[in-house]
């Protein structure tokens, strides 16, 4: 648009203003009475410079509708688009989701069964260590009972040998000395009649040394 074309807008709008501004209103009521060959002139004259004004403007509206429109569209449709993209995403990331609760609990699961598989065998060897050490503690217990059970009866049996060694010892001591005192008893005889013997033959032999009478 042209110097001159906004001059003649100009004018020609400020004229119309003035006149609405300086028209005579009509009573009861927010109307007023306009001089219609003067309006119509100047509504003329605007007619008449804003036509390419006008298409341009026209052209320019349809453009920014059908750019509207387009951007309308192409919103509902990035919208729709944005819509089932997230939705793919939410059923991805719940898909995914429940694996990894499904794998978490998978994996707790399994720790939770490991964890009582070890404390299973934990217990199970302390109590085999705890039943071996009672074992070992019976066997031992019974051990000393039957050790200090050989040592009561080899001591009962050393006493019986001893005392019945000292019995026979006693025996063989008295059937000694018993031996001996007959021993001596029957030599001691003996002796005596050997020396009542000798006694005689000397005496005999004495009284065959004595001279007879007569002789």
């Amino acid at each position: 648009m042209t110097d001159y074309t906004l001059a003649r807008v100009d004018e020609a709008l400020t004229e119309l203003v003035e006149l609405v501004e300086t028209a005579r209103t009509i009573p009861m009521s927010t109307s007023c009475v306009l001089p219609r060959e003067r309006t119509l002139d100047l509504l003329d004259a605007l007619r008449e410079v804003l036509p390419p004004e006008v298409q341009e403007a026209r052209r320019v509206v349809a453009q920014r509708d059908q750019l509207l429109g387009d951007a309308e569209r192409r919103s509902l449709d990035l919208v729709a688009q944005a819509t089932e993209d997230s939705e793919q995403l939410v059923a991805q990331a719940t898909e995914q989701a429940e694996q990894l609760v499904t794998a978490a609990r998978t994996e707790a699961y399994q720790l939770v069964e490991a964890a009582r598989a070890e404390q299973a065998q934990l217990v199970s060897a302390a109590g085999v260590h705890a039943a071996a050490v009672a074992e070992a503690a019976r066997i031992g217990s019974e051990a000393e009972q039957y050790a200090a059970t050989v040592r009561g009866e080899a001591e009962q049996a050393a006493t019986e040998v001893r005392d019945q060694a000292e019995q026979y010892a006693g025996r063989l001591t008295a059937d000694a000395q018993g031996y001996a005192s007959q021993t001596l008893t029957e030599l001691v005889g003996t002796l005596q009649r050997l020396l009542a013997t000798a006694e005689n033959g000397l005496t005999a032999l004495y009284r065959q040394d004595q001279p007879r009478e007569g002789e």
